[in-house]
């Protein structure tokens, strides 16, 4: 009995330390799982880590497309107004004025009398003229009948031959004088009638520089205008166009005339020619445009605003002025490559619009251009164009 007791007490403590065995196994296969998923929730957040920061590594940048500028644009030019016909009126003959009979501001007609010149030695030289033909025709008409005397007295052989045709020399010579001295007159006449100083055509005097008493000298180079006188009814802007519009300008172009003492008027007017070259000094083009002034709203002199309508120059791209890349190869544009890669590009710049501004080469619609590109950037370097309302997060 105290056997069989034995027995049973050693296979109850034998089957407790198996149990205890296997608690222990199972402990230390909890923990190596425990251990295992730390390690492999460990590995995944490195991995985690490593694809952020290779992400990191590749800047997001904003891209935008070059754009055509508009069909027809806005070329607004300084321009001078001047009557249809313009000019200054000199004297042409001296002496002193006697009096004038119209001021600045009166409209005149053609042929009306402007002023009165005083010139005593023109007049007293006409005088002397006059007398001289007289004695020129007397003379020529004594010599005339003289010579048809001794022609008949040559017929008859009274005289020789020889004292006839001296006497018909003396006639020929004696009416070139009259001729001569009828050419002094008729040029004294024209000088006094220069004394009448008339409009050359009917406007509006612009200026008087004269005045009773002054002393008057003949011609332009000596002496001042006396007057200024233009029509204005219709008058005609001139303007001169850049070179880089000027095969856009022809006879018929319409424009549009802004005057700073106008505001908000606009005043239609026609190109109706042009100087056909290019100035070799300022490189312009000289337009002119009649402009239609029956109601003499219009001054002549205005300084003038021509707004013409014009297609653009060259391809017409703009981009924005914060995609430029100014480098000391000349500026610059970043352009992002299909595969993503940035490819910086020369470019040619043209008119500058203030937030954008004009190229004429170096880029095409279709391209990627990075805006605000960063000061780094370089060719080659692995960019990501961020989506639509994505910040930029990589400059």
């Amino acid at each position: 009995m105290t056997q069989l007791h034995s027995q049973t007490v050693s296979a109850t403590s034998g089957r407790s330390r198996a149990r205890v065995l296997l608690v222990n196994i199972l402990r230390v296969v909890g923990v190596a799982a425990l251990i295992l998923r730390g390690l492999e929730t460990r590995r995944a957040s490195e991995a985690a880590v490593e694809r952020q920061s290779a992400a990191s590594a590749i800047t997001t940048v904003i891209v935008t497309h070059p754009k055509s500028g508009p069909a027809l644009e806005e070329v607004v030019l300084p321009g001078q107004v001047r009557g249809e016909i313009e000019t200054s009126v000199y004297a042409r003959t001296n002496g002193y004025v006697r009096l004038w009979k119209t001021d600045i501001g009166a409209y005149v007609k053609a042929g009306e009398l402007l002023a009165l010149i005083d010139s005593p030695e023109v007049d007293q030289q006409l005088l002397q003229a006059e007398a001289d033909l007289k004695t020129a025709r007397a003379n020529a008409d004594i010599a005339r009948r003289t010579s048809d005397r001794y022609a008949q007295l040559v017929s008859t052989l009274s005289v020789s031959r020889q004292a006839g045709d001296d006497r018909e020399a003396a006639a020929l010579a004696s009416a070139a004088q009259v001729t001569a001295n009828e050419a002094n007159v008729n040029r004294l006449r024209q000088l006094q009638s220069f004394e009448q100083v008339v409009a050359p055509f009917a406007g509006v005097i612009t200026a008087r520089n004269t005045d009773v008493g002054a002393l008057i000298n003949a011609g332009g180079n000596q002496g001042a205008a006396l007057f200024h006188i233009a029509a204005i009814d219709k008058l005609r802007a001139y303007v001169d166009v850049p070179q880089s519009y000027a095969s856009s300008i022809r006879t018929g172009t319409r424009a549009n005339l802004q005057f700073p003492d106008k505001p908000g008027k606009s005043y239609p007017a026609t190109v109706t020619r042009t100087s056909s070259a290019i100035d070799i000094q300022a490189r312009t083009l000289q337009v002119e445009l009649d402009i239609d002034n029956s109601s003499g709203e219009l001054f002549p002199g205005s300084f003038v605003q021509v707004h013409f309508q014009l297609p653009p120059v060259g391809h017409g791209l703009r981009l924005p002025v914060n995609a430029l890349l100014f480098r000391a190869e000349g500026v610059q544009v970043a352009e992002v490559s299909r595969s993503g890669k940035v490819v910086l590009k020369p470019i040619t710049l043209c008119r500058d619009f203030g937030d954008t501004i004009e190229v004429l080469t170096g880029v095409e619609p279709s391209e990627s251009v990075v805006l605000n590109p960063s000061s780094a950037i370089a060719s080659g370097d692995q960019v990501r164009v961020a989506a639509a309302g994505e910040s930029h997060a990589g400059s």
